[in-house]
């Protein structure tokens, strides 16, 4: 497998495990369970040629196996209250994710100068991080922002909400500012993420 998706799942997701990508498009929201990576490459670089589908997701941690029977190795579209992946359906953490956005209006792609001032501030606080003995993060551009993500270890319970959920505030407090800002709502442990080598269509196109 190979390209930018094939190489995303390589990097976030362990052989065989199940791994859900989530498009969000104007006429709703797309969802497939996989552990067949090379299929999960052809469906999603498809629905990524739809230029309905705002951005294409998947999930970060170790998924409950059981769920592949939800959507085996397929898409569905247009979900009409078919479940999703959530926090309880998680069965360990995997990744702490850190989300570096620049502030601009709701549904707005970012300037290049904004993406650009997101992109600083994430080496801001990679280098940060690592003076108190984080390891080299894995970096991944939004694109409209900058993403981090720490390998971590951790079941999911009570005890490591919290301990994300203090980190990505202490993050907030010490480097959030007027034009980029550090997002503090992605601590649970079904958060979906950037699909990287898909696109991002946010508002209209005005270039």
């Amino acid at each position: 497998m190979t390209g930018t998706i094939g190489n995303t799942l390589t990097v976030l997701s362990g052989p065989g495990q199940v791994v859900e990508v989530r498009a969000l498009a104007e006429n709703g929201t797309d969802s497939g369970y996989f552990t067949d990576y090379e299929a999960f490459a052809r469906q999603v670089e498809a629905l990524d040629c739809d230029p309905s589908v705002h951005g294409c997701y998947i999930t970060l941690n170790v998924v409950n196996p059981a769920l592949i029977a939800r959507r085996a190795n397929r898409i569905k579209m247009h979900l009409r209250g078919d479940a999703t992946t959530s926090d309880a359906d998680i069965v360990h953490r995997r990744w702490l994710p850190v989300d570096i956005d620049p502030v601009r209006p709701s549904g707005v792609s970012s300037t290049d100068a904004e993406h650009g001032l997101a992109l600083a501030k994430a080496d801001e606080i990679a280098a940060w991080l690592s003076g108190i003995g984080f390891p080299e993060p894995v970096r991944g551009d939004s694109g409209n922002g900058a993403h981090l993500l720490y390998r971590i270890d951790l079941p999911n319970d009570e005890a490591a909400t919290k301990l994300v959920k203090a980190v990505l505030s202490t993050l907030d407090a010490l480097f959030s500012d007027t034009g980029v800002s550090v997002d503090t709502a992605n601590y649970n442990a079904g958060r979906i993420w950037k699909l990287y080598g898909t696109m991002v269509r946010k508002g209209d196109s005005t270039r």
